[in-house]
């Protein structure tokens, strides 16, 4: 039998995705259905003084309004949830709980929700609402913020400190023949996936006790499950959660818990199930966001391009009640062999919406601060940019001293630099035109770490030959039903297509958020646990019935092929799965399996690693960059699937150059309100917008991340391009771009 993983298989959720068969959070067909719309504040900090629901409950079909003089009373979140610091500095979410009190802290901020009989009703309803505000000036400017704070950890992991020294940083610079400092700054970036926020809740009386059902736009039902049992007092197994499909999230609908917590609190209290889908516009105040950034990068160097220190800081923001940190230094802590090295960050808590991870949280606007700052000291010393990177080649983790689980960063760059033909570049910059374009080459490294988390699976064979496995994981878009029914498949040697994958349900084994690029390494080592346990399982059932052919033999002495239990030594001895179930008059056999990081995270340094390359096309005239064309070639360790892998890095590359190019969010800064709310003034990569994108992997298994060998690849796409077009940009014009997005008006010439 062929081995399924490693194919480029065609995804198995696509026709029902095309077709509109994939059911998704806002679309469950629950009887007896209400709807929820949502009263938001105008005003971006101050106190509610009045809220006059009357005209809205006499409007036709509503059955309640729930503001905070009325709402339900809830716990506090959990200041640890799976071993991740949720809430409080450096943490992932909020303090603050819905609808709990008068205060307001950004504008956006839900203040009411009105539940009627119909979507329409309950919106006009909600315009019904009045609010009056004891309002306050709201302070919207990280450099200007009167509450700073020094993290120490993102998220408490204490392998992810935020305040670091090694060495003598300053000493070093002080000494450095060559220094360079410049000051990097990034705009607020929103997800904006296509499908939005929405919620479904449904809470049922059994024997005396309180069971909600949540159909959510979650992508961590196991953490949606505790939050929301935690906060609503209700016993965990009585909390289900369900989201079988996610219409796209890129680091949204994972650590913010108004939205779904809302639902809840309206459901109970109009006794009835309640929807709430969230329109475009509110999601750039409850869905997340990148946070800006003010990157000071500081290096010093030897005459010959050798790195001798490294200073990061980094000033962004937060909300009030929020102490999520951009851990804009990931990249630096590790990407060059540097011996005197430095990073800090500092967060500004503002009267904004809070900011949580995006495709790349630090990675990718910290990764262009660095790598635009190696640009420039290349063109400092008059090196190829591909040289000064050589030359400070980083053969073990220059924080930790760990050796690298597997590193082929080397071979990314001279594959990279043959497939743009980067030897035909003019060093020079603003030396190549085609017309009236200048032309320009640029390049960067990208990386990502390889994480691994612990996860459980099980799985069932059945009597017809069939199989299933099932985790709580999620499917964002990212091929995961695809590529763990390779898996599933591998393990238990049967044919794909004989093999089901269930995933998205709370009451599946557990399974931790989809994110951080590690999904594949946490939840495929699970399900070929499981796969080996039932198979160990049925070998079991096999050698103890006399009238098996395999009778009397010892598990080890029997493998799997081709659907069937077969002798080693004799490959023609042996039965199908499905006569050994039937014979012991078994419907099915199941087993559950689980998987986890050991010793090897101590003796190792998991990441991933590639190169970027790019060749742009500026117009002068009208400040317009055309991206021409992009060449990635990324060293992730083995690919399960290189159909979905491509569509990974695709999706990954298109989001930096909207990064790069266009996205940015701009809030008033005399209210706090966001001026850019929906697509049609947030600009997101078109097809016109996306060049030819050419991919490669060097598809070499980790030998140490787990049997699998692979490694995750969400975000790596998105990292390095930001660097790589900027530099590029630099090599056109020969002017330097420290501000991003590189929109027309700043790169007309003043």
């Amino acid at each position: 039998m062929v081995e399924a993983t490693g194919t480029p298989l065609d995804r198995v959720d696509g026709r029902l995705k095309v077709t509109g068969a994939a059911r998704y959070s806002a679309e469950w067909d629950v009887p007896g259905l209400t709807y929820g719309a949502i009263v938001t504040s105008t005003v971006a900090h101050g106190t509610v003084r009045a809220i006059d629901s009357t005209a809205a409950l006499r409007a036709p079909g509503v059955l309640t309004v729930l503001t905070h003089e009325n709402a339900p009373r809830l716990q506090p979140f959990p200041e640890k949830v799976n071993g991740s610091l949720f809430r409080g500095e450096g943490g992932i979410t909020e303090t603050r709980q819905p609808l709990q009190d008068a205060n307001v802290e950004y504008a956006g901020q839900p203040l009411a929700v009105v539940v009627a009989d119909t979507l329409e009703r309950a919106r006009h309803a909600a315009s019904l609402v009045r609010v009056t505000y004891e309002q306050r000036p709201p302070e919207l400017n990280i450099t200007a913020s009167s509450r700073r704070t020094l993290p120490e950890t993102f998220t408490g992991n204490k392998e992810e400190k935020l305040q670091v020294t090694v060495g003598d940083p300053k000493v070093a610079l002080a000494a450095a023949p060559v220094k360079l400092e410049q000051v990097y700054e990034s705009a607020i970036t929103h997800h904006n996936p296509i499908e939005q926020l929405a919620s479904i809740a449904r809470w049922e009386t059994r024997n005396g006790s309180e069971f909600l059902t949540l159909y959510d736009t979650t992508r961590g039902v196991e953490n949606m499950q505790e939050v929301v049992s935690n906060s609503l007092s209700v016993p965990k197994e009585n909390v289900h959660v369900i989201c079988p499909f996610i219409g796209g999230a890129f680091g949204s609908k994972g650590w913010l818990f108004a939205p779904p917590l809302l639902t809840a609190m309206a459901a109970r209290v109009a006794k009835r199930p309640v929807k709430i889908e969230w329109r475009r516009q509110d999601m750039f105040a409850v869905a997340g966001q990148r946070a800006a950034t003010r990157q000071t990068l500081s290096l010093g160097a030897t005459r010959d391009g050798k790195l001798t220190a490294l200073q990061h800081d980094t000033q962004t923001h937060s909300s009030q009640s929020s102490g999520y940190t951009e851990p804009c230094a990931r990249v630096s802590r590790m990407m060059y062999a540097v011996p005197n090295l430095g990073f800090a960050h500092q967060l500004s808590h503002l009267h904004l919406p809070s900011p949580c991870p995006m495709r790349g949280p630090g990675e990718t606007v910290g990764g262009w601060a660095l790598e635009c700052a190696m640009d420039e000291l290349a063109a400092e010393l008059n090196l190829d940019p591909v040289e000064l990177r050589l030359r400070n080649y980083a053969e073990t983790n220059p924080e930790t001293g760990k050796p690298w689980s597997s590193k082929h960063l080397r071979e990314c760059y001279a594959r990279g630099q043959e497939l743009i033909g980067w030897s035909k570049r003019n060093p020079k910059p603003r030396s190549m035109r085609e017309g009236n374009t200048l032309i320009g080459y640029g390049m960067a490294t990208t990386m990502y770490p390889a994480a691994r988390r612990p996860a459980e699976a099980k799985a069932t064979l059945f009597a017809d030959g069939r199989a299933l496995v099932q985790s709580a994981t999620h499917e964002l878009g990212n091929g995961a039903y695809t590529i763990f029914r390779q898996i599933s498949a591998d393990g238990l040697a049967l044919p794909v297509e004989r093999v089901r994958f269930e995933l998205g349900d709370s009451a599946l084994p557990n399974a931790p958020t989809s994110g951080g690029s590690a999904t594949t390494a946490t939840i495929g080592p699970a399900a070929l646990a499981a796969c080996r346990n039932v198979l160990g399982a049925l070998k079991r059932l096999a050698i103890r019935d006399a009238q098996s052919p395999l009778y009397g033999a010892t598990e080890d002495a029997l493998e799997a092929r081709d659907g069937r239990l077969v002798r080693k030594a004799a490959p023609t001895q042996g039965e199908e799965y499905g006569t050994i179930l039937r014979r012991a008059k078994l419907p099915s056999l199941e087993a559950s399996g689980e998987a986890k990081p050991g010793d090897e995270r101590e003796k190792y340094s998991f990441y991933s690693f590639g190169a970027v390359f790019v060749k742009v096309r500026v117009d002068e005239l009208t400040g317009t960059i055309r991206l021409a064309q992009l060449c990635a070639v990324y060293d992730v360790g083995r690919l399960m699937n290189p159909k979905t892998a491509h569509s990974q890095i695709i999706g990954g590359v298109s989001m930096g150059l909207g990064a790069t190019l266009m996205e940015e969010t701009h809030y008033d800064q005399q209210n706090g309100r966001a001026v850019v709310r929906n697509l049609a003034d947030y600009h997101v990569p078109s097809m016109a917008d996306t060049p030819n994108i050419q991919v490669e992997w060097l598809n070499i298994p980790d030998p140490h991340i787990s049997e699998l060998g692979a490694r995750g690849i969400g975000e790596i796409g998105c990292v390095g391009t930001p660097a790589a077009i900027t530099n590029a940009v630099y090599h056109a014009t020969g002017r330097r771009f420290r501000s991003l997005p590189l929109t027309p008006d700043k790169v007309l010439p003043t």
